[in-house]
């Protein structure tokens, strides 16, 4: 769907764009060089989303992040694989990892959200 662009999916597609790491709606924020309200930027991302710009990952603790995977940047939509989930720096990182499931007949998969915690290779 084409949308309309502006200063705000601008600045929040170019911070994601950039990062290496999933960001949450707080980092996204506190990182922008452009004053956006917080119901502006979830709506950014929600729609990122809906046009599979950007993959939404929910952790344990229910927080959502947000990444461009680069693994992904190729692919016509996200492919499920696994991310990181540091418990020192918590930070979120996509993993090479794709993942592999079957389903029982008549099952359909939507989306899958795959984490592995644990201590990253900077907090070892």
């Amino acid at each position: 769907m084409n949308r309309r662009n502006t200063p705000a999916k601008e600045a929040v597609l170019k911070l994601l764009s950039g990062s290496k790491k999933a960001l949450s709606q707080d980092a996204i924020e506190k990182q922008l060089d452009i004053a956006i309200n917080r119901a502006t930027i979830y709506r950014v991302l929600n729609r990122f989303c809906e046009d599979g710009l950007v993959h939404k990952i929910v952790a344990e603790d229910g927080k959502q992040y947000f990444a461009i995977c680069k693994k992904c940047e190729n692919e016509e939509e996200v492919k499920p694989h696994f991310h990181f989930r540091c418990v020192r720096c918590d930070t979120i990182e996509c993993l090479q990892i794709t993942v592999e499931y079957t389903t029982p007949k008549g099952y359909s998969v939507s989306s899958a959200n795959c984490i592995l915690t644990g201590t990253c290779s900077n907090c070892v």
